[in-house]
């Protein structure tokens, strides 16, 4: 019997086999497209299906793709030529919410926002919020330790991950971290295995604190500069003023052109669009009016059009032209969306080098920015209809690569929240060094000896 026939005889309808499926699994959000065909996908529903799909995989020595929602942007959950895609999209359970306790427990597949929707009923919430909340599942958040528009204030996912229930390569359960606030016992295997990228382990549920919903006015202010250069100046200034705004998004005078286009008037919130770089500011909790009093002062001081509004509606519509960066650039082609970070302090420099290879290489780059944390998004537009459209053209992996040695030099990293998945694995050693990948790569032999999850992602085969 081979590994098909065992995942059908013990799994039966959860396995599927169709053409179609099998093809629409081949690829994630970054618009990477696997070589080759997977052997099947497992849409499990259980704990026990993934164990039972590790355990034959194990047996039959067949890769294993780990699969939530499928809206990563590196490429790191797309099923690979023979593999078997298991996906945890079906394991939706809210196990428990702890008040009290300041935590929950959810299986892998619950969608970050119905997460929200439901902690909100008891006065709770999840802090982290990547763009992707919406449809990202909150397994899919840890295995890339996703951040989001609130890492300034908040933090990444890690910081909400108190423990894990992972399945390991040959199906076994590992149960790691706690339930307290404080626990040191033995090495952090949850930190390990968050941001781990499906390599080590499959999460099937988590261990996560939750917060009170944070009281008091939340203030937006949208603010205009004539250079991006000059709005990330502001922003780092806003942080060196001792200012810790819940929200600080950075647009580009490229990006929101596309924005402002693809808005169009009505969307604009009364804001010149199109005419300069876009800096979102958003402060919360008790003291969030008197903070944004004085992010204005920084911001028009640094010679921003600045606008502050404690009006919900209003503020909606201002976070509303940062949501619609990636809508609107797809409306002009394929895009691949990079992810490197620097040092705040730093910023305009980043986007001063992201400008020069633009203006060099003729290629447009429209950029935008978690300015709180000096995360950069620059995007690359692939005009579609090409003979392959899930190529991406080697002059832009040129000018990508300029990007990221940028980034290195300017004491930032090559990915602050995507992961490094398929896309980034060939620039892995220029961050960590041969010392640190030699390691890196014995990890995951002790967890995967056989060297079956995620083949691919974040190492070189």
């Amino acid at each position: 019997m081979n590994a098909l026939l065992r995942l059908q005889s013990e799994l039966g309808a959860i396995v599927s086999v169709d053409p179609l499926d099998l093809a629409a699994n081949r690829a994630d959000k970054s618009g990477w497209v696997a070589d080759g065909t997977p052997l099947a996908i497992v849409r499990a529903t259980t704990v026990d299906h993934v164990q039972a799909a590790l355990r034959i995989a194990t047996e039959f020595r067949v890769p294993v793709v780990t699969r939530g929602a499928g809206t990563g942007l590196s490429g790191g959950a797309c099923g690979t030529d023979g593999s078997i895609v298991l996906s945890v999209a079906g394991l939706t359970r809210i196990i428990e919410i702890n008040p009290d306790d300041e935590l929950a427990v959810v299986e892998a597949g619950v969608i970050n926002q119905h997460f929200n929707d439901v902690l909100a009923k008891q006065d709770l919430w999840f802090a982290p919020d990547p763009a992707s909340k919406g449809i990202s599942t909150v397994g899919g958040n840890i295995a890339t330790n996703a951040g989001g528009l609130l890492c300034a204030k908040y933090g990444v996912t890690r910081e909400a991950v108190l423990g894990l229930t992972v399945v390991l390569a040959d199906g076994s359960l590992l149960r790691t971290g706690h339930r307290t606030v404080k626990g040191v016992t033995g090495y952090d295997l949850t930190a390990l295995l968050t941001g781990s990228e499906g390599t080590l382990g499959v999460i099937v549920d988590a261990t996560v604190r939750v917060r009170a919903l944070t009281a008091g006015t939340v203030a937006t202010i949208g603010a205009v500069f004539d250079t991006v250069m000059a709005a990330a100046a502001a922003s780092a200034l806003i942080t060196a003023a001792r200012i810790r705004p819940a929200v600080m998004e950075l647009i580009d005078p490229v990006a929101l052109g596309m924005v402002a286009a693809y808005l169009g008037p009505d969307g604009s919130a009364g804001l010149p669009l199109g005419q300069g770089a876009f800096l979102l500011v958003q402060t919360d909790g008790p003291a969030a009016l008197s903070e944004a009093e004085a992010a204005v002062v920084v911001l028009r001081a640094a010679g921003g059009q600045a606008s502050l509004s404690t009006d919900a509606a209003s503020g909606d519509r201002l976070l509303a032209i940062r949501r619609a960066m990636h809508p609107a650039l797809e409306q002009f082609g394929r895009v691949l969306i990079e992810d490197v970070s620097v040092p705040r302090s730093r910023m305009a420099e980043m986007f001063a080098v992201i400008a020069e290879i633009s203006a060099r290489t003729g290629i447009p780059i429209p950029t935008v920015a978690h300015a709180g944390d000096g995360n950069l998004h620059p995007n690359f537009v692939i005009p579609r209809g090409g003979a392959d459209d899930a190529v991406v053209p080697d002059e832009i992996w040129a000018a990508a690569d300029e990007m990221f040695q940028a980034a290195l030099a300017l004491g930032g990293t090559l990915t602050g929240e995507h992961g490094v998945g398929v896309l980034k694995r060939r620039w892995l050693r220029d961050e960590i060094g041969d010392t640190s990948l030699v390691l890196q790569r014995q990890l995951k032999a002790v967890f995967d000896p056989l060297g079956l999850l995620n083949p691919g992602t974040m190492f070189d085969a």
